[in-house]
């Protein structure tokens, strides 16, 4: 199971799942995509990002408001993630996605919060939890 949506009062609760940080962090955007887009998202236009942070969780954090930002801002629809790498305090990935305007949207995120985040490690999978603001 790549991720899981969990009961929450008024927002979207989630974790995500991975055998590296790296696939947990892939898997925490697809489940955030999915929410926004139920539909499959082909891959037209690729993006490069890099984001620091002072800590895994800062790095989460501006990873996925990246991803909202794009959408946002650019009309930007993520499908895919790829050559996704976590050093230090820094990721770097490359987007694929498509157009919004070729596609619904089922649900308007907001933002990601802070609120019950977590990113653990646990025989030797990675499990990632995130609220969205919606």
């Amino acid at each position: 199971m790549k991720y899981k949506y969990l009961e929450h009062t008024a927002d979207i609760k989630f974790q995500a799942f991975g055998k590296s940080l790296e696939e947990a962090f892939s898997n925490s955007a697809y489940a955030m995509i999915n929410i926004i887009c139920e539909r499959e998202v082909k891959s037209k236009i690729k993006k490069k990002i890099k984001i620091s942070g002072i800590d895994s969780n800062a790095i989460l954090y501006k990873f996925l408001e990246e991803i909202i930002f794009l959408l946002n801002t650019e009309n930007f629809l993520l499908s895919k993630v790829s050559g996704i790498t976590i050093k230090g305090n820094e990721l770097k990935a490359e987007l694929s996605g498509d157009d919004l305007n070729n596609y619904e949207l089922e649900l308007d995120v907001k933002a990601v919060t802070y609120n019950e985040m977590f990113i653990k490690k646990e025989k030797g999978e990675f499990t990632i939890q995130v609220v969205l603001d919606i």
